[in-house]
C-alpha cells in the first residue's frame, strides 16, 4: 500500500495517463500479433518448435536473480494450527451478540447515532452481519432529506459534523449525494469558512467525505484541501481527545475509504477500547469475531498450503518466490465477505502462480525461453509443452491443472463453463509480459503512456478478478461474463491502482536488479524530474483513479453483483495496504510481518 501524500496537488494533465480503454487490449493484441508476423520471427519460432527438448543441465547458466529470501512461515506450523475459537460456544455468543446490536440500531432514534453506530461497526469489521439494517437506516435518512441530498439546497441550518458524516456513509452505500451540500459551510467568496477550525471533529468528517469524490468535483477537492490543512495544524499542536488524536493521524495517513476494512479492524478496536463511550456488547463482538475469522483464514490457508505443496514449484523452481502466505493474506483482503471461503482459497493460487510467471518472465526465463513459453500459452496446446525447458513444463501443467480444477467446480455448482474466459486472461497476462521481457532484452525504455498501455495488464488484477468473478457471483450470465472478458472499466482502475500501488513500493528494487523502468523511472526520464517528484505524480494517478473507481463502483447499469464489486475495489485498496512501507509482498516488509502475523496467526486480545 503507497503511503500517499494528502496535501500534494493533484497535477491537472494526470488524466491523460489515465485514459486506457478497449482498444489498448487491441493494441496489445496487435503488437504481439505484429511480432510473430514477420518473416524474421516466424523464422525464429519455426526453429525453436523443432529444436530438441532442452533440459536443466543444458539451459544458459547466466541468468538473473531476484536474491529472494526463502519463506518466513513454517509449514509444518501452520498445518499444524488449530484454533479454540472454531468451537460451538463462541458461535452462538456471536449470534447473542450480533443481536444485542441489531436491537441497539433499532432501539435508536437519533439519525446521527445511528450514522455515528454504523461508522463504528464498519471500521471494527462487523458490518457484514448488519447489512439489512444498514441500508435500512441510510434509506430513511436519505428519503427524509431526499431534495438536500440531491440539489444541495438547504431548508435549515445545518451542522458540519452530521452533515460530512452522512454524505460519506450515504456515498459509500451508493446514494448519490451532490457535493453542494457542502455549500452551506462556505462563504460569499466560495471559500469554508474559518469559524470551522474549531470543529475538529466536522472537519475530520469533511476530511473523510472528500474521497468519495468522483471526476469535476472541485468542490470536494477544495474541501479536502481545507480540512487537511487545519487537521494538520492541528496534529502538531497535539490534541486532548486520545481517539480522535488516533484517528487524525490515521486517516491523514491513509482515508478511511481508501483503506481495507478487514485488515484495519485490530487498529480500529484497540482505539475503541480508549472511548470513554464505548458499547460493551459492540467491543465484545468486534474481539470474538476478528478471531473467528481468523480460525476461518487459517483453514483456508492450510487448504492452499497444502495444492501449493504438491505443486512443487518451491522444489523445482528455487528462482521463484515462495510467497505462499503472502499470496493467500491478499485474498483476506480482496475477498472479505466471509461466506466466500471458495474464493478466498481459488485467489491464494492465483496469486502464487502470478508469482512464479513473474519470476519467470522477470528473472529466469531467457527470451528464447520466454517466446516458446509465451506461444505454448497462446495456443494452449498440452502436446506443445515437449518443446519447452522441464521448468516451464511444470509452470504450464501446474497453470493448466489449476485452470481446469476451478472450471470444473463452477460448472458443478453454476452449469456455466468458465474455461475459456480463464484462459484468455492467463493469455493476456502472459502476452503483457512478453512484451515487458522484449522491452528489457531489447534495452527499450517506454515513455509513461507505452508503460501503463501495457504494465496495467501485466501487474495480474485483470486475473485475479476474474477468477474472483466466477467464485462470488450466484448467478453467472454470459452478458456479464462477456462484459468482465472485455475488461469493463472496474477492473482496469483497480489494476491501474494496484500497478502504480507495487512501482512505489517495488521499482527502486526491481530496477536494481535489472527490470524494466516502472511509472516512476518512465516519469522521470519523460520529464527530467527527479524521483520526489516522480513519486508524486503517480501518488496523483493514484488519487485520480479512484476518481474513477467511485464512479464505477456504484454505476446504475453495472452487469455485476455487489459481491464482485467490493472485490475490485477491495483489490486496489489492499494494493495500498501491501506497499505502503514498501515491498509486503515479494521483501515483506517487518511491518506488514507483522500484520499478517496478527491477522493469520496471533488471536487479539
Amino acid at each position: 500500500m503507497c503511503s500517499v501524500s494528502i496535501q500534494m496537488a493533484i497535477p491537472r494533465n494526470l488524466a491523460n495517463h489515465l485514459h486506457l480503454h478497449n482498444s489498448d487490449i487491441k493494441s496489445l493484441k496487435m503488437s504481439t500479433s505484429s511480432r510473430i508476423s514477420t518473416s524474421a520471427d516466424a523464422a525464429r519460432l519455426r526453429r525453436l518448435r523443432c529444436s530438441s527438448q532442452l533440459t536443466a543441465d543444458q539451459l544458459p547458466t547466466q541468468r538473473r536473480s531476484g536474491n529472494y529470501s526463502p519463506s518466513r512461515w513454517d509449514a509444518d506450523y501452520i498445518q499444524s494450527l488449530h484454533s479454540d475459537y472454531k468451537e460451538e460456544r463462541h458461535m452462538r455468543r456471536a449470534s447473542e451478540l450480533i443481536m444485542q446490536v441489531k436491537m441497539k440500531l433499532k432501539k435508536e432514534t437519533d439519525p446521527i447515532r445511528q450514522l455515528e453506530l454504523i461508522d463504528d461497526l464498519q471500521r471494527l469489521g462487523l458490518s457484514d452481519h448488519f447489512q439489512i439494517e444498514f441500508k435500512e437506516i441510510l434509506n430513511s435518512v436519505y428519503l427524509d432529506n431526499k431534495y438536500y441530498y440531491e440539489k444541495g439546497e438547504m431548508k435549515e441550518e445545518r451542522d458540519l459534523y452530521s452533515t460530512a458524516l452522512a454524505f460519506r456513509l450515504l456515498r459509500e452505500h451508493g446514494f448519490r449525494v451532490a457535493q453542494e451540500v457542502l455549500d452551506c459551510f462556505k462563504n460569499e467568496e466560495g471559500e469554508f469558512k474559518l469559524s470551522l477550525f474549531d470543529d475538529t471533529r466536522g472537519l475530520l468528517q469533511l476530511y473523510e467525505a472528500s474521497f468519495l469524490l468522483t471526476e469535476g468535483e472541485d468542490k470536494l477537492e477544495l474541501a479536502r484541501e481545507f480540512a487537511n490543512k487545519i487537521l494538520q495544524e492541528k496534529l502538531n499542536d497535539k490534541i486532548d481527545d486520545d481517539y480522535l488524536s488516533t484517528w487524525i493521524r490515521y486517516s491523514l495517513d491513509i482515508p478511511i475509504h481508501w483503506r481495507i476494512q478487514r485488515a484495519n479492524a485490530s487498529v480500529w478496536i484497540d482505539a475503541y477500547k480508549r472511548r470513554n463511550d464505548i458499547n460493551p456488547s459492540v467491543l465484545e463482538l468486534a474481539v470474538l469475531d476478528l478471531n473467528m475469522v481468523q480460525a476461518q483464514y487459517q483453514e483456508e490457508l492450510k487448504q492452499d498450503l497444502g495444492w501449493w505443496r504438491n505443486t512443487s514449484i518451491v522444489e523445482k523452481l528455487p528462482f521463484a518466490r515462495d510467497r505462499l502466505v503472502e499470496c493467500y493474506f491478499w485474498t483476506t483482503g480482496i475477498v472479505q465477505p466471509r461466506q466466500h471461503a471458495n474464493a478466498r482459497i481459488t485467489v491464494g493460487k492465483v496469486n502464487a502462480l502470478i508469482t512464479t510467471l513473474d519470476d519467470v518472465y522477470d528473472v529466469y526465463g531467457t527470451l528464447e525461453e520466454l517466446e516458446q513459453f509465451t506461444e505454448a500459452i497462446r495456443r494452449w496446446d498440452i502436446s506443445s509443452i515437449d518443446q519447452l525447458p522441464s521448468y516451464m513444463q511444470l509452470c504450464f501443467l501446474a497453470l493448466d491443472n489449476f485452470v481446469n480444477d476451478t472450471a470444473y467446480d463452477v460448472l458443478k455448482e453454476q452449469g456455466f463453463n468458465v474455461i475459456p474466459y480463464l484462459r484468455k486472461t492467463w493469455r493476456d497476462l502472459v502476452e503483457a509480459y512478453m512484451i515487458e521481457a522484449k522491452w528489457y532484452h531489447n534495452g527499450h525504455k517506454p515513455n509513461l503512456e507505452e508503460y501503463l498501455n501495457i504494465s496495467w495488464m501485466s501487474i495480474g488484477g485483470h486475473v485475479i478478478l476474474t477468477h474472483a468473478f466466477f467464485r462470488v457471483t450466484r448467478a453467472l450470465t454470459k452478458e456479464a461474463s462477456d462484459t468482465l472478458y472485455g475488461y469493463h472499466d472496474l477492473v482496469r482502475w483497480s489494476s491501474i491502482i494496484l500497478r502504480l500501488a507495487d512501482d512505489l513500493g517495488t521499482s527502486v528494487d526491481e530496477v536494481s536488479r535489472g527490470d524494466v523502468p516502472k511509472s516512476i523511472q518512465c516519469y522521470m526520464s519523460d520529464n527530467n524530474a527527479s524521483e520526489a517528484e516522480a513519486r508524486e505524480h503517480v501518488k496523483g494517478l493514484i488519487a485520480e483513479t479512484w476518481k474513477k473507481m467511485n464512479s464505477d463502483r456504484v454505476a446504475k447499469d453495472s452487469p455485476f453483483c455487489q459481491d464482485f464489486i467490493g472485490c475490485a475495489v477491495d483489490l486496489g485498496r489492499m494494493a495500498q495496504y501491501m506497499y505502503h512501507y514498501g515491498d509486503g509482498h515479494g521483501i515483506q516488509h517487518p511491518i506488514i510481518h507483522r500484520q499478517m502475523t496478527g491477522c493469520l496467526f496471533r488471536p487479539f486480545v
